[in-house]
C-alpha cells in the first residue's frame, strides 16, 4: 500500500498529462493529489517522514509558480531541486551528527559497518547529484512528452536499478547484530 501511496501523485500527474496533453493542467492536479497524499499519510500513520514534507513543499511552490505563470519550466525543475536538496542533505550528514542519514533511516533492520554506512551515504549523494543532472539534460533536450514519460517511468527505473545495487552493497558488508544467533546455539 504503501508504494501505491509514495506513486499516487506522480501517477495522477502523468494520466492527466496524458487525456489532456497539458503540462499546465497535469501540474494543477499534481498539487492537491500530493496534498491528499500527506493528508493521508499523516492520518493513517500519525507522521508525516521530512523527505515528504520536503516534497510537498517544492510540489506546491513550484507546481504553483507554473500554474500561475504558465510556464511548465518551473515543474521541470522540481525533481532537480529536490535530488539536490536531498544529495546536499546526506551529504552534510556525513560530518554534522553521529551517523549519515541513509544510516539514520535505515539501521533498524540492517547492520552495517560504519564505513559501510558512509560508503552507501556518498551513493546517494552521488545518484541523488545524477538524477538533479540527468532530468535537467532530459527537461530541456527532449520533447515536453518525453520529460513527463521519463519523469514516471526513467526516474523510477533508475531508482529501482540503484537500490537493486545498493542492496547488493549491503547484502556483501552486513554484520549480525549481537545476539542474533542466540536460538542456534541452544
Amino acid at each position: 500500500m504503501k508504494l501505491i501511496l509514495d506513486f499516487f501523485p506522480i501517477v495522477i500527474f502523468f494520466i492527466v498529462y496524458k487525456v489532456t496533453g497539458d503540462l499546465i493542467t497535469a501540474t494543477a492536479v499534481l498539487i492537491p493529489a500530493t496534498v491528499l497524499q500527506i493528508a493521508y499519510t499523516r492520518w493513517s500513520t500519525g507522521k508525516v517522514e521530512k523527505m515528504q514534507l520536503v516534497t510537498l513543499i517544492m510540489v506546491v511552490f513550484f507546481g504553483g509558480m507554473t500554474v500561475l505563470l504558465k510556464d511548465g519550466v518551473f515543474i521541470k525543475w522540481k525533481p532537480t531541486v529536490v535530488n539536490w536538496l536531498f544529495a546536499v542533505v546526506f551529504l552534510l550528514s556525513q560530518f554534522v551528527g553521529k551517523k549519515p542519514v541513509v544510516q539514520r533511516i535505515m539501521e533498524s533492520g540492517i547492520t552495517l559497518p560504519v564505513q559501510a554506512w558512509r560508503s552507501l551515504n556518498l551513493a546517494w549523494v552521488v545518484f541523488f547529484a545524477a538524477m538533479g543532472l540527468i532530468n535537467l539534460y532530459v527537461a530541456f533536450n527532449f520533447s515536453e512528452e518525453i520529460w513527463v514519460d521519463f519523469k514516471l517511468f526513467g526516474m523510477l527505473g533508475l531508482t529501482l536499478v540503484f537500490i537493486v545495487v545498493q542492496g547488493l552493497y549491503m547484502a556483501r558488508h552486513m554484520t549480525q547484530p549481537p545476539g542474533a544467533n542466540q536460538n542456534e546455539e541452544e
